[in-house]
């Protein structure tokens, strides 16, 4: 396989010039594993769903070419990681959060437990109302209050 050849065209959009010489403008990379091994197995889709070049490890690519793949990444896959709960409306269904996370303060609206998903470990994975994902890495990590507001929920 032949060095990844991936650049931004004067739209912003990324292109892909695949081993045969064909560009492939507005790709779309996703990872295999977004939470529990981003930086192995990264895929590159064309704008119609289709598997380009698979990557194995973000590392191994030249400085350039990961700073693109990364920024793009880091523009489709915002999830931000909740620090502390700190206080909730109700216990009850549909309720609001207000959480600490590392962005900053926000409100999160849960509509029912089934949005929070046990991950391997002690991770959480909160989705709102929105469709935002949110992500606890340790439960046992967050303050003994927040631990006492997801346990009524768990």
């Amino acid at each position: 396989m032949t060095e990844l050849k991936l650049e931004r065209d004067s739209f912003g959009r990324l292109v892909f010039t695949d081993d045969a010489g064909n560009r492939h403008s507005g790709i779309v990379p996703a990872r295999a594993f977004p939470i529990s091994a981003p930086d192995y197995g990264v895929t590159l889709l064309s704008a119609s769903g289709q598997e380009l070049r698979w990557l194995e490890q973000i590392e191994d690519l030249p400085e350039h070419t990961r700073q693109l793949l990364l920024e793009e990444l880091t523009q489709r896959e915002f999830m931000p990681v909740i620090r502390r709960i700190i206080k909730l409306n109700s216990y009850a269904m549909p309720s609001t959060w207000e959480v600490e996370t590392e962005q900053g303060n926000c409100a999160l609206v849960l509509k029912s437990e089934d949005d929070i998903r046990r991950l391997s470990g002690h991770g959480l994975l909160i989705a709102d109302s929105n469709g935002i994902n949110y992500l606890i890495r340790d439960k046992l990590a967050l303050d003994r209050e927040s631990q006492r507001i997801l346990d009524r929920f768990l």
